[in-house]
């Protein structure tokens, strides 16, 4: 369900009908295929002719001793664990050479193809078989050598996109529309339209240019507030309101097979900072492939002569190509010196963004890569110059291929790393299996990877949660994640608790926890929890890494000590809310109608029972209360309580029957009274009209039984209050006949106009407390008299359910009441209504997500955390913006810290710490004159957190001066 809001059920459907090959399940292969079977392809052939070795262990987080020590094929040993992952998906073996005399034809079956550990010639011959078929093959390869890695994408010479970005059509309210060529449309003020040239709008609800409404114009960006439309002087003047939206047009695409694209490459540029690099790396690793060709293997770990003849290759390759890009010698020298090696966090973000572009392939959805792009971690290598070549050779392990990369020292500081994972979500499972992969916490005395998570494991989990099945739902997460890690790596040491970590669990773990951490890794969607880990790491000096995603959207942020900002150094903007007076009188978009339900909900069925419940624990009994509000006593909130108390409803027929009148209630009475305060012709002061864009004059909704909108609401409310007031209900007592019966006999109370003020100020908050007038009083009397009369005012009239809203459980009916009642009131308005899908994931705030984007930033993380481990300089760290929709992918620097100079050689940052050692009976004054001496600083007050020690214009605060 969390995959739906990204992809949307159009390409869901298409993705549901594909057939996908995958040659070669090493590392990267293995990754690609966990996340197009996530993500729910109708069959997939995982196609592999290698044996599992020592050296797979560390890259392919689906192998295991036993696969080695019995010399499976690769294919079939992680057969049965990949298709584990999602039992709507077929996954088959093939073993069988595919070389350059196979014939080709059975590639025919296939919709998508990836190849991965293919050589050049033969990509090539694959390349051309798919790019010739009608329709094309879609084509995509992918290759991680050492510390370079690359990704080639081919649709066919021309690919149609449906949607480009899979972003939600805008919706722009107009506050004016000129009578010229081009007409200029302006926005409502402090509304930015966010739109670009060239995008095309449609218009509806304009008044007097009424001619525009339902058709659809190319617009020209005239500033943040305007655009222009094309001629409008011939029309008739524009009076007021309207609304312009946003139409998604498809785009074509078009591609170049891979022999042409060798020598004239068009590349993606990760990092604006070496817009030169991805050419750079283009040769290197066509150098390395024609080095494999002549040689019949790759170059040796760490040898320099084959690193020499791979930079002669690389300066005749340069020379073929279109523009003949210059040579860097460091991306050749050090390519070759990895080359045989594997960094399996650089296999997982490459392998993130190359499961979405076989998604892309399949459905359409969201633009393709066009049509390389190289992503290099030269800045884990570099450091490492002077290390000596012995620390790269292999030691028959299970870390051979790491060590090929990143030396036997770096491997071993990650085994001995104390690191503290907080979160096992989508984020932390794909951290975990890294960690597993690098041996992060396997160290013989040394090294620990503590993790928490609160939450047990939700069947909407499965989708991106990939250490999780669905024999797992309703276990902790934490638990199951350390089990399932285990299985990667037998020699992990990991230890899980189901902490929820925020300043209410502060004790949990405490300063000392943190110092014993070497790195913090965040995997959280909840900002507070974020600025609250942060604010810890930089109270203890310690290094975090921050990570995030939104949909096909990530982020990725290392926060070192001393060296970079902290989390908390930027603040987001703070969330729009919607104003008071727009939830509760003037709805204009049906965000505001679901969040108007989402909040009817709170109070009816969860904030009312509550208090209901807390009065009767205070009051004990009905006679008790009856007695103190005769005698004069106010006790809060007994009004309403007592009011609750009375309406009772006892039998499923009154919870039918009050679930009719609130019907009356919000979807009738509430419009003629709004009418009744501003009728349609109300003109404001400037004598321009009241009810004009944004405000949409309601209209009563007269019910109808036979209408499945107004039926569903009565169904879904007469539930939940029978649910609350404990009334016992059948299958029966919820047929169509019954319910027809009880509403054709129930008595609705009649409109009756009031003069309450209506708020129309939109700066205005909900008040705290509605004033209880002395009538009401007489009447909470008279009403609780009654009620204990007629022996309404039982123990167990005492008592309701409250309920806790869950938003992904159907069959409690939450979300049908909210769909129901939104629907309603959008009716009522006039406003376009939204299905039950949409309205589930605005009200329950659910955060779209998949496990591309999720496996992308945790490998990018992985990466950071090794540069973090070996201590690197400020320039090294990368914080990522990835959207894979679009697809970009933008690396930059870390932010330098801020240094705050008080005067000439005084400064500090967040990270500084200034220390006074104080004897036993130092004083105050002892202490502020210490400050003096050392520092050279005159203090002028004193404070510790948010308490006030010593302010010398407080009274008595010179007396604190002898104070120790």
């Amino acid at each position: 369900s969390r995959q739906r809001y990204v992809l949307g059920d159009t390409a869901m459907q298409k993705m549901a009908q594909s057939h996908v090959f995958l040659s070669g399940i090493g590392g990267l292969g293995v990754e690609i295929a966990k996340n197009i079977i996530l993500a729910g392809v109708k069959a997939l052939t995982v196609h592999d002719t290698k044996h599992c070795t020592k050296w797979d262990l560390g890259i392919n987080f689906f192998i295991h001793e036993d696969d080695v020590t019995s010399q499976r094929n690769r294919a079939e040993a992680t057969l049965h664990r990949i298709a584990e992952l999602n039992p709507y998906v077929h996954v088959a073996a093939s073993t069988v050479p595919l070389d350059e005399t196979t014939d080709l034809s059975f590639l025919k079956h296939y919709q998508c193809v990836i190849l991965t550990e293919v050589s050049l010639l033969l990509q090539k011959k694959i390349n051309d078989f798919c790019h010739a078929q009608q329709p094309p093959i879609k084509f995509i390869s992918a290759d991680v050598y050492g510390v370079c890695s690359r990704l080639f994408c081919d649709f066919g010479d021309e690919f149609e996109v449906l949607d480009s970005t899979g972003e939600e059509p805008k919706e722009i309210f107009i506050s004016n529309i000129t009578q010229s060529s081009p007409g200029i449309v302006t926005c409502l003020e402090n509304h930015p339209h966010r739109l670009e040239t060239g995008q095309f709008l449609t218009f509806r609800e304009v008044n007097g240019m009424s001619c525009l409404n339902g058709s659809t114009h190319q617009i020209t960006v005239v500033s943040p507030y305007s655009f222009s439309i094309g001629d409008t002087s011939e029309m008739e003047p524009y009076l007021h309101g309207g609304i312009a939206v946003q139409v998604k047009t498809p785009k074509m695409c078009y591609f170049e097979r891979l022999e042409k694209q060798i020598t004239n490459p068009l590349c993606l540029v990760a990092d604006f900072s070496k817009p030169e690099a991805p050419l750079q790396i283009h040769v290197a690793m066509l150098a390395l492939n024609h080095f494999q060709e002549n040689f019949g293997r790759g170059p040796n770990i760490g040898c320099l002569q084959d690193a020499e003849e791979m930079l002669k290759i690389a300066m005749s390759i340069s020379e073929t190509l279109e523009n003949k890009p210059q040579v860097n010698g460091d991306v050749v020298k050090w390519l070759s010196r990895t080359a045989q090696g594997f960094l399996p966090p650089l296999a997982a973000a490459v392998g993130g963004v190359a499961s979405q572009e076989v998604l892309k392939a399949v459905t359409g959805k969201f633009s393709p890569l066009q049509q390389w792009l190289y992503i290099d971690v030269l800045d884990i290598v570099t450091p490492l110059e002077k290390v000596g070549s012995e620390e790269f050779l292999p030691r028959g392990d299970r870390y051979d291929a790491l060590r090929a990369c990143i030396g036997e020292s770096l491997c071993q500081k990650l085994h001995d790393l104390n690191v503290f994972l907080v979160g096992c979500g989508a984020i932390g499972c794909e951290m975990l299996k890294n960690f597993a992969l690098l041996g992060v916490g396997t160290g013989q005395d040394k090294g620990l990877v503590t993790i928490t998570d609160p939450d047990l494991i939700e069947k909407s989990n499965l989708n991106r949660q990939f250490l999780f099945r669905p024999h797992h739902i309703q276990k902790p997460k934490s638990y199951t994640a350390a089990e399932a890690t285990l299985n990667i790596n037998p020699y992990i040491k990991i230890d899980s608790d189901i902490n929820k970590v925020c300043p209410a669990t502060e004790n949990t773990y405490s300063d000392e926890f943190y110092t014993k951490q070497d790195v913090i890794v965040t995997a959280l969607d909840n900002v507070e929890a974020r600025r609250y880990i942060d604010s810890r790491c930089v109270a203890n000096l310690r290094p975090l890494i921050d990570s995030g995603t939104m949909g096909t959207k990530g982020h990725t942020e290392v926060i070192v000590p001393h060296l970079t900002e902290s989390y908390n150094s930027h603040r987001d903007p703070p969330e729009e809310e919607i104003p008071f007076c727009t939830l509760k009188s003037f709805p204009a978009a049906i965000e505001h109608t679901i969040q108007w339900a989402r909040d009817k909900f709170e109070s009816s069925f969860s904030h009312k029972p509550s208090l209901f419940n807390k009065f009767w624990q205070t009051y004990p009994s009905a006679e008790e209360v009856l007695q103190r509000i005769k005698s004069g006593e106010s006790l809060e909130g007994c009004f309403h309580v007592i009011k609750t108390l009375s309406r009772r409803p006892r039998s499923w027929t009154q919870c039918v029957e009050l679930a009719r009148v609130k019907f009356e209630k919000y979807f009738s009475h509430k419009a003629l009274q709004l009418l009744h305060s501003f009728p349609l012709d109300t003109r404001l002061k400037d004598g321009s009209l009241f009810w004009q864009s944004p405000k949409r004059p309601p209209f009563p909704v007269k019910f109808e039984f036979n209408d499945p909108l107004h039926y569903g609401f009565i169904v879904s409310a007469a539930k939940l209050f029978a649910t609350v007031y404990c009334v016992p209900f059948t299958e029966k007592d919820l047929s169509e006949e019954t319910i027809l019966g009880i509403i054709s006999s129930v008595k609705v109370p009649e409109f009756r106009p009031s003069n309450k003020v209506v708020q129309t100020d939109e700066t205005a908050r909900k008040p705290d407390h509605i004033p209880v007038s002395s009538e009401d009083e007489r009447n909470a009397i008279f009403q609780l008299e009654k009620s204990i009369l007629s022996n309404e005012a039982l123990e167990t009239d005492l008592q309701m359910k409250p309920i806790s809203f869950e938003k992904d459980d159907d069959s409690n009916g939450h979300i049908d009441f909210i769909t129901a009642a939104s629907n309603l009131r959008a009716k009522m308005y006039n406003i376009e209504p939204a299905d039950r899908f949409k309205t589930k994931r605005i009200a329950g705030k659910i955060i779209p997500a998949i496990a591309t984007a999720t496996a992308a930033v945790s490998g990018l993380v992985a990466l950071e955390l090794i540069k973090v481990v070996g201590g690197y300089k400020a320039d090294a760290y990368k914080n990522c913006f990835l959207n894979l929709a679009i697809p970009i992918m933008v690396f930059t620097e870390t932010a330098e810290v801020r240094r705050t100079e008080i005067r000439n050689g005084i400064s500090f940052t967040i990270w500084d710490r200034w220390t006074i050692y104080g004897k036993e009976d130092f004083t105050l004054l002892d202490f502020i004159n210490a400050v003096r001496e050392k520092y050279g600083i005159e203090p002028t007050m004193v404070v510790q957190g948010v308490k006030m020690l010593y302010v010398p214009v407080m009274p008595g605060h010179i007396k604190r001066l002898k104070l120790t």
